[in-house]
């Protein structure tokens, strides 16, 4: 299936690629482009990433700039916060986000407090990257989402691509950023497959986009659980249903204008989100449209989340404790007083 990405404003050639070589082509151009950018993490230079994300970069950009490091989190974490404090640009790619809670001291005491407790005197240009959330079965341990954590710490931009397109110009756009981004991905999209234009192009963060146009009702959704949503859509719309679907693309900050625009025209609210309910970001945006949104509601907001429990490995369990289809469907005519 293709999703819907930005326009591109001239007749460029468009060619296909896979999510791990948008990845690898926003790295290596950057890396091009500027001599201070870099890249560190587990497996990335010998073996060419976990998920192949950096493939022949190694040969590229040779042993100073693709750095293999220990299993070590927290200390190559620290490394690159000081790299940054000091001219360069890391780039540093997690195996997974859930290995990263080693690291979160340096991502939240240290990279995202560093231009606040230096009086501005020291920016941190640095990219965390790597695949988040859940990957089939995999257990709890492996299996967890963290955008609503890091969103929770000012000093830091929090991103999730959804596509080629914007795993690219993200990317670009996130190495390029003076201050710490947070690119969430997902290890079970790394082989799809999408569009991108040759040549130059950035995709803004702090933008989210409308992937789908209807006037039933307005899912806001980001991440892999769009897959789901769009599922959803379609058999919604084999009913005469059309809901419009909005990625957040970028979860902070959060383009609230966006939403509020469509929901002017839906006056309906379903969030889905591939995380824990509790202080999640479905709770932010619900509170944010009724605090500044609620004349045009004309129904309750309404979340899908995952299970308010650690993740199962059960394939039973894990259908039991994702938003799915029909919960997105049942949810939509709920809200639309379709019987």
């Amino acid at each position: 299936m293709t999703y819907l990405c930005r326009p591109i404003v001239n007749d460029r050639f468009m060619r296909e690629v896979q999510f791990r070589e948008a990845v690898r082509e926003a790295m290596s151009e950057e890396m091009r482009r500027d001599e201070r950018v870099f890249l560190m993490g587990e497996e990335v230079a010998e073996y060419n990433g976990a998920y192949k994300a950096s493939k022949g970069m190694l040969d590229e950009f040779g042993a100073r700039r693709v750095i293999d490091t220990p299993i070590a989190e927290l200390g190559f974490s620290g490394i690159a916060v000081g790299a940054a404090m000091n001219g360069l640009r890391p780039i540093v790619e997690f195996m997974t986000w859930n290995f990263a809670v080693l690291a979160a001291d340096q991502i939240i005491n240290h990279a995202a407090k560093m231009l606040q407790m230096s009086g501005g005197q020291y920016h941190v240009p640095i990219v965390f990257r790597g695949p988040n959330g859940t990957a089939g079965q995999l257990g709890a341990t492996h299996s967890q989402s963290f955008e609503s954590m890091y969103a929770s710490i000012p000093g830091l931009k929090v991103v999730t691509p959804f596509t080629p397109y914007e795993a690219k110009g993200l990317l670009k756009a996130a190495i390029r950023d003076e201050d710490p981004v947070l690119i969430m991905e997902s290890e079970q999209m790394y082989g799809d497959k999408g569009l991108i234009p040759d040549g130059e192009y950035l995709v803004p963060i702090g933008k989210a986009n409308v992937r789908r146009t209807g006037d039933a009702c307005t899912i806001v959704s980001f991440g892999k659980i769009l897959k789901t949503v769009h599922a959803a859509a379609d058999e919604l719309e084999k009913e005469g249903i059309e809901v419009e679907i909005i990625d957040l693309v970028t979860i902070r900050p959060l383009d609230l204008d966006t939403i509020i625009e469509s929901i002017r025209k839906t006056n309906r609210l379903i969030i889905v989100e591939e995380s824990f309910p509790v202080a999640s970001i479905s709770s932010e945006v619900a509170y944010r449209v009724q605090r500044n949104a609620f004349d045009f509601l004309d129904a309750p907001i309404v979340r899908l989340c995952q299970s308010d429990t650690p993740f199962a490995f059960s394939p039973t369990l894990i259908d039991e404790a994702l938003p799915q289809v029909k919960d997105i469907m049942e949810a939509v005519k709920s809200v639309a007083y379709v019987a």
